[in-house]
């Protein structure tokens, strides 16, 4: 069912499209790829500390750098930080792993009043089972695989 006229749609849609602000892809990819880059480069930077002042093998130096972006992005979450800056960034403070904290963190915060059990922890693995849930799955599907490609 097609409410309104033929005329009464094309001047509808012409007023939309005035008032509906420049795309401005270009500078967004430019600037997700450049602030994901540099969340990648300050992880860089914090696994080379743990290498060369902590004396970790690059392999055990892994989990205490995620543990410190985990810790990084959840403080600067719960100052009201990462949310503003990801306003400005975009996609590419999505990383993985900082994206992932500060999203598990903004959940924790808002249902906070509901309680311990039902509000933060139902709340944050409300949007954590589903990710948990693929990357098991997915894991399973890339693991079956490789092993049906290279041990048949």
């Amino acid at each position: 069912m097609t409410i309104g006229t033929k005329d009464e749609q094309q001047a509808y849609q012409k007023l939309a499209s005035a008032h509906t602000p420049p795309r401005t892809s270009v500078r967004n990819t430019l600037r997700a790829f450049v602030v994901g880059g540099l969340i990648c480069a300050i992880g860089q930077a914090v696994q080379l500390f743990f290498i060369r002042v902590a004396h970790f093998s690059p392999t055990d130096a892994g989990n205490p750098t995620v543990a410190v972006m985990i810790f990084l992005s959840v403080v600067l979450t719960a100052c009201g930080v990462y949310d503003k800056f990801g306003q400005w960034a975009g996609a590419g403070s999505a990383v993985p792993v900082t994206g992932f904290a500060n999203t598990m963190a903004s959940a924790a915060m808002e249902h906070r009043s509901e309680g311990w059990v039902t509000g933060i922890g139902g709340n944050m693995f409300k949007l954590a089972g589903p990710v948990i849930v693929y990357g098991v799955v997915s894991a399973f599907f890339v693991g079956l695989i490789r092993y049906l490609f290279f041990h048949l």
